[in-house]
C-alpha cells in the first residue's frame, strides 16, 4: 500500500513552507483554488487546454498542482493580481511555487469586509499594501457595501477613496 504524502508544514507568519519538504510534494495532487476576483475568472490550460472557470468571488476548482504549476509559467498574473487564492490548507503552494512576495500582504477571502471595520488611516494603510488586483477587488467590495448601507462612515469612505483613488 502506497503511503499518502503529506503536505509541507507551514508557519504561522506568512505561511512559508520548510523547503525541504517540497521534495514530498507530489505534482499530481489536487489542489482547491479559489477565485479571488470580483467576477468571472477563466483559466485555460496550454498544456491540456483544459478550461477552469470560477464564476463569482471565493468560488472554488480543483486543479493538479502540476497545472497551477504551470500557470506560473503561462499566466503569472494570476498570481501577481492574487486572482488565484489558497486557503490555509494549501497556504503550502505559495511557498513551494516561489510566490511569497506576491501574497505576503493579500488579503484572504474571508478578510475583505473586516478591512472596512478598521480606522481611516488603518484602511489606508493596509490598501496602500495590496496587489492591483485586490485594490480592485476592495473597490468593488466597497461599492457594493456601501450601496448596501453596510459602509456609512464618511471618513472610512473619503480613506478608501483616496487609497484605491476611485470615488
Amino acid at each position: 500500500m502506497k503511503k499518502k504524502k503529506k503536505a509541507p508544514v507551514v508557519t504561522e507568519e506568512i505561511k512559508e513552507p520548510i523547503k525541504a519538504s517540497y521534495k514530498d510534494v507530489d505534482p499530481s495532487q489536487v489542489i482547491l483554488v479559489r477565485n479571488g476576483f470580483h467576477g468571472k475568472l477563466v483559466y485555460v490550460s496550454p498544456r491540456t487546454h483544459e478550461k477552469f472557470v470560477w464564476d463569482e468571488f471565493g468560488d472554488e476548482q480543483e486543479i493538479e498542482l502540476r497545472e497551477v504549476r504551470n500557470a506560473k509559467s503561462s499566466a503569472k498574473k494570476f498570481f501577481i493580481n492574487n486572482w488565484f487564492m489558497f486557503d490555509d490548507e494549501y497556504a503550502w503552494v505559495i511557498g513551494y511555487l516561489g510566490l511569497t512576495q506576491y501574497y505576503k500582504n493579500a488579503l484572504p477571502l474571508d478578510g475583505f469586509d473586516d478591512l472596512f471595520k478598521k480606522s481611516p488611516a488603518e484602511i489606508e494603510k493596509a490598501i496602500a499594501k495590496l496587489s492591483k488586483g485586490q485594490k480592485k477587488s476592495v473597490g468593488y467590495r466597497a461599492k457594493q457595501l456601501i450601496a448596501e448601507g453596510e459602509i456609512d462612515s464618511n471618513k472610512a469612505i473619503a480613506a478608501l477613496e483616496k487609497a484605491l483613488g476611485i470615488e
